[in-house]
C-alpha cells in the first residue's frame, strides 16, 4: 500500500549517496552505515512489542561487565552479530555482552574495519518503557596484528572513522559523525525510512542541566561531590537524571548539559574506579561530542586521546557542554 511521504526532509539513503558522491573512498563506511540503521529499525520494532512477544525480564546470568542479562540483551547482541557479519567489512567485533573478541569469520581484502558496540545500553529500563539505545564505534582494522587480537580495540578514540548510536524513546533516533559533524535522523516507522531531523548538531556551548546519580555521592571523592554541589547550589543547574546513558548524552546534547559518572569507592576501602566502559561507551560518545562542540573527560585527560588497556576497561566520565567540562578540569 502506498504511504506518502510525511515531509520534505532527506533521507538517510539521499545523505549517504550525497556523501558517498563527496568521499568516494568511504564506500565500505556508507554501507556499515546504512547497515547500522537497518540494525536500529529492526530493534526499535521488537523493543515495541516486548512485552508481548515474551522478551522482557533477565535470565538470571551475569555477563562480563558482573551485570543482570537481560532478555533483550541477548536478543539485540545475536542481531548485532548477524547483520554485522553479513557485511564482509568487519575482521573482528568486540560486544560488551562478549568476554572475548568475536570472530567475524572475514579475514579478506574487504574486512579493513573492527567495531565495538553496546547491542543494548540502559535494557534494565525496558520493563518500566524507559528510553534505551545501541552505541557503535569503528575503526580501521590494524593489518600488522592478528584481526582477532585484542590490541585491534585498543586504539585511540580519536583515530575512529565511524561513531553513532540509536536511541529507542517516543521515536527512534540515529545519531552519527564520519568525522565530518554530526548529524541527526528520526525513523518513520510508517514507510520505514529515516529522515534527516538535525544536520550539523552542536551542543550549546553553556550548560543549563547537569546528569547524574545523586545516590552516588556520598561513594564520590570529596572533590568531585563538592563540584556537583557547586553545580547544584552556585551554578543553579537543572537536575536532569534518566538512567540511560543514551537518553541522557542525547538529552545534554541537544539542550545542553554535563553528564557525570566520577569514580566511586563502593568498597569503602579508598579505592576508586570508574564505571562506564571505554570502548563501548566513552569512545563513541565523546568522538561524537567533539564533533559536536564539547569535551569529555575522566577528570585526568581528554577520552578521545586515551589509549585501552584492555577490552572492557572502564572509566570516569564528564562529558557534555565545554564551558562545565572546562571548569571542572581546571579544579
Amino acid at each position: 500500500m502506498y504511504r506518502p511521504r510525511m515531509n520534505n526532509h532527506r533521507t538517510l539513503k539521499e545523505y549517504l549517496l550525497d556523501h558517498l558522491a563527496d568521499h568516494p573512498e568511504q564506500r565500505e563506511l556508507v554501507m556499515i552505515m546504512s547497515n547500522m540503521a537497518t540494525i536500529g529499525e529492526t530493534i526499535s520494532t521488537q523493543t515495541n512489542k516486548a512485552g508481548l512477544a515474551g522478551i522482557l525480564g533477565s535470565l538470571g546470568q551475569t555477563n562480563i561487565q558482573g551485570e543482570t542479562i537481560q532478555r533483550l540483551d541477548v536478543f539485540a547482541n545475536e542481531l548485532c552479530k548477524k547483520y554485522l557479519r553479513a557485511t564482509e567489512h568487519f575482521a573482528a567485533m568486540a560486544s560488551e555482552e562478549e568476554s572475548t573478541v568475536v570472530d567475524m569469520g572475514n579475514d579478506g581484502a574487504r574486512a579493513k574495519y573492527v567495531i565495538a558496540f553496546d547491542p543494548l545500553d540502559g535494557s534494565s529500563n525496558i520493563d518500566v518503557n524507559v528510553s534505551i539505545g545501541t552505541i557503535f564505534s569503528v575503526h580501521k582494522r590494524l593489518f600488522n596484528i592478528d584481526r582477532l587480537d585484542e590490541r585491534q580495540f585498543l586504539q585511540k578514540g580519536r583515530d575512529q572513522v565511524l561513531a553513532g548510536y540509536i536511541l529507542y524513546g517516543s521515536s527512534t533516533v540515529l545519531v552519527f559523525s564520519f568525522g565530518d559533524g554530526v548529524h541527526e535522523f528520526t525513523l518513520d516507522h510508517g514507510i520505514g525510512e529515516y529522515f534527516l531531523s538535525n544536520e550539523r548538531v552542536m551542543i550549546p556551548p553553556v550548560a543549563e542541566y547537569y546528569s547524574v546519580n545523586e545516590g552516588n555521592t556520598v561513594y564520590f571523592e570529596r572533590k568531585d561531590a563538592d563540584f556537583i554541589a557547586y553545580l547544584r547550589d552556585e551554578k543553579k543547574l537543572s537536575a536532569r537524571y534518566i538512567g540511560s546513558l543514551v537518553a541522557d548524552f542525547h538529552r545534554n546534547m541537544i539542550k545542553g548539559g554535563v553528564y557525570l559518572y566520577p569514580a566511586v569507592d563502593k568498597g569503602g576501602k579508598g579505592i576508586y574506579t570508574g564505571k562506564i566502559r571505554l570502548n563501548y561507551e566513552l569512545k563513541p560518545m565523546a568522538f561524537l561530542l567533539e564533533q559536536a562542540g564539547g569535551l569529555a573527560t575522566d577528570g585526568e585527560m581528554n577520552i578521545l586521546d586515551m589509549e585501552p588497556t584492555s577490552l572492557h576497561e572502564r572509566r570516569a566520565a564528564i562529558l557534555g557542554s565545554r564551558d562545565i567540562v572546562e571548569e571542572y578540569m581546571a579544579r
